[in-house]
């Protein structure tokens, strides 16, 4: 029994020290940031980040404004029930809300797990539509000259090379060319190091432009990161208070929401996602850009910037616009905001229709022996309460 103990003792120490190393290792080659990922993801029983994990994180406040304007409820508000299907899929992958806005008025909605009406969740990065919307407000007000102005005119470390011809709607549109590996599991990936790390800016400056910009789609969340800097550097204002002023106030959000930052001294916005907020007010923005910028009379934005922004910018490219997903509903053509964890505001401009899920798991869908995108089952469902 003693020997037992004595062996059991040796491999504990042994494993500590090997833990300390790993630890001291991590410090030393700057992936330190890992252990701020391991307790916010694993201690909390996770396997990657989560829609409420921005409680684990700094925020900083968008505000809303004095006159909030709630959705006005349609006649046949909540009369029909969620299909079959539809309820076995929001099971499945965990749907928190799903709201169904018919003709500008509220037709359907429930919500689960908890979640409410009000409830925050992670936009993810459906912010990356909010940001490239930003982009087109800070043009539209002078603060950037066009899509076509060069990075460096904000960032001089972009003034040689490929980094050269790198343009504010290169950003927007994924075509920046920038060093960067969309990927979402590895701890030690770039997108990791974007997500966890308490020096966004250094991260993002950081990375080469390796490809020549403005050629085709290549999906890199430090292209908007990057992007979201620019329009902090041209206007001036935090991320947070420009996008209160220029959209949360006018389109009478009915609660302030939540911006992810890096770091409680940088404060620096997670332009590419984290925007915590809830199904109602994520849905405005689909109806801002149905309605080509305007909301109740108001032109927040250009109406030439969102016909280019919900069309493809590349023919070999055709399901990305600038910062809009693009696909098509019954042959009709639907953009959409898309967060990696199946959070949507999908909009079908034809029909006067907006889809927005919300939830904890995106997959494809088995329907029928054939495997589709959960997008599509959505609106697939949504048509058949609505008997579209």
């Amino acid at each position: 029994m003693k020997l037992f103990l004595k062996i059991l003792k040796r491999i504990f120490q042994f494993l500590l020290i090997l833990i300390v190393l790993f630890v001291i290792g991590l410090y030393v080659l700057d992936y330190d940031y890992v252990l701020r990922g391991a307790r916010i993801v694993y201690a909390t029983g996770h396997d990657s980040a989560f829609i409420d994990d921005y409680t684990y994180f700094e925020n900083d406040t968008i505000q809303m404004g004095n006159d909030p304007q709630p959705w006005p409820m349609h006649n046949d508000y909540n009369t029909v029930e969620a299909t079959k299907r539809l309820k076995g899929t929001n099971e499945a992958l965990g749907t928190v809300a799903f709201v169904i806005i018919k003709n500008d008025s509220i037709w359907f909605e429930s919500y689960d797990d908890g979640f409410g009406v009000s409830s925050i969740s992670n936009s993810f990065s459906m912010a990356k539509s909010v940001t490239s919307a930003m982009m087109g407000k800070a043009i539209q007000d002078g603060y950037i000259k066009s899509l076509d102005q060069p990075v460096s005119d904000f960032f001089p470390q972009y003034s040689e090379g490929l980094a050269a011809k790198m343009t504010v709607g290169d950003l927007s549109s994924m075509a920046s060319g920038l060093d960067w590996v969309e990927h979402y599991t590895s701890p030690f990936s770039v997108t990791a190091r974007a997500y966890y790390d308490d020096d966004l800016s250094e991260t993002i400056l950081n990375q080469k432009v390796v490809l020549e910009p403005g050629q085709r789609v290549r999906y890199k969340s430090g292209s908007t990161q990057l992007l979201g800097m620019v329009i902090e550097k041209a206007t001036g204002k935090k991320m947070v208070e420009y996008l209160s002023e220029s959209f949360w106030k006018p389109m009478g959000m009915e609660k302030d929401a939540l911006w992810q930052v890096d770091d409680e001294d940088n404060r620096l916005a997670k332009t590419y996602c984290c925007i915590g907020s809830n199904a109602r007010d994520f849905a405005r923005f689909g109806k801002l850009y149905k309605d080509f910028g305007k909301w109740n009379g108001e032109q927040l934005l250009d109406s030439s910037f969102v016909v280019k922004s919900i069309q493809p910018r590349f023919k070999e490219d055709n399901d990305y616009g600038y910062g809009f997903w693009l696909l098509k509903h019954q042959g009709k053509d639907v953009f959409y905001m898309r967060g990696i964890l199946g959070q949507y505001v999908m909009v079908v401009p034809d029909d006067n229709v907006i889809v927005v899920r919300l939830g904890h798991q995106r997959a494809r869908v088995n329907i029928d022996g054939e495997r589709i995108q959960d997008t599509d089952l959505y609106l697939q469902e949504a048509y058949k309460m609505m008997g579209l």
